[in-house]
């Protein structure tokens, strides 16, 4: 396929992308175009022509696409921080902001180990594909990381893309994980469900057609899972020890203020993304 035939094929596939409401049309078509051919995006021009059944199984993806099912899902992969995880069907699929939060509890963990010389213990609730817990155990290869994820489905993702990490992955609910570890954690980290349930039309197709429901919806208000968050981390972190979550965008005051409301927190703060939204929370454990 020519340079001027690869251009051709991808703008048509970014318009059909663009007619349907996808966000990143001319990025996705690229991204779906070289999965199929088994090169990268930037090495598109370079490639040879495509036989007939690359072309149709690329078509094939393209309808997919339009139909609003998640690229990562098409592709099989998800990329987060420094690492690369196998996503598809059943599992949250990992969002660029949420590298923040990974980097915050890489940085914490880093402190411990600076401060103290000992091990960190970390622990990830809700843990979904694993990308938190994978990066913490790439990055502080120092540290002894704990993840546990409760929806079964994401749990199996889990398993694979943490197989060799060293993380001690759990089947079971963040409410009550971890009981043998009580007192003793330096870090806990948690994507957790966010979005009120009244809140269901206004949240992208891709998500709210393909991602398990659990990691999405939490109560009324989207806080019912930062609540139950607030009393396991005050179970498992040791004195001083520090917590972080991420919530949506909206929850700026209020995600932060279950944590001060429980009257046994200290430094609760706020932390914005790279577009300059409320992202994510931290406190530190305060007895």
């Amino acid at each position: 396929m020519s340079s001027r035939r690869v251009s051709a094929v991808l703008r048509d596939a970014a318009s059909r992308l663009e007619e349907s409401g996808v966000a990143s049309p001319d990025h996705d078509a690229a991204e779906l175009l070289a999965h199929v051919l088994g090169t990268t995006r930037s090495r598109l021009p370079l490639v040879d022509d495509p036989g007939a059944d690359q072309v149709a199984e690329f078509g094939a993806l393209v309808e997919r696409r339009a139909a609003r099912e998640p690229l990562q899902h098409l592709t099989g992969l998800a990329g987060f921080r420094h690492t690369e995880l196998k996503v598809g069907p059943g599992v949250f699929v990992p969002r660029p902001e949420t590298e923040l939060l990974a980097g915050w509890a890489i940085e914490a963990a880093q402190q411990v180990l600076g401060e103290s010389g000992r091990a960190p213990v970390v622990v990830d609730l809700c843990t979904g594909s694993g990308a938190i817990a994978r990066s913490l155990a790439q990055e502080v290869p120092e540290a002894r990381v704990y993840a546990v994820e409760l929806d079964e489905g994401a749990h199996a993702w889990a398993t694979q893309n943490l197989a060799g990490t060293g993380v001690e992955l759990r089947h079971g609910d963040m409410a009550d994980a971890f009981d043998d570890l009580a007192g003793t954690v330096d870090v806990v980290v948690c994507n957790p469900p966010y979005i009120p349930l009244e809140a269901w039309e206004t949240v992208a197709a891709e998500a709210r057609d393909h991602d398990p429901h659990l990691a999405l919806f939490s109560g009324d208000d989207g806080l019912d899972a930062m609540r139950v968050l607030e009393r396991r981390a005050a179970v498992l972190l040791r004195p001083r020890g520090v917590v972080g979550a991420e919530h949506a965008d909206v929850q700026g005051l209020a995600a932060p203020q279950v944590f001060v409301d429980a009257g046994r927190w200290s430094d609760v703060r706020d932390h914005l993304d790279l577009a300059g939204r409320a992202r994510y929370l931290t406190a530190r454990l305060a007895r």
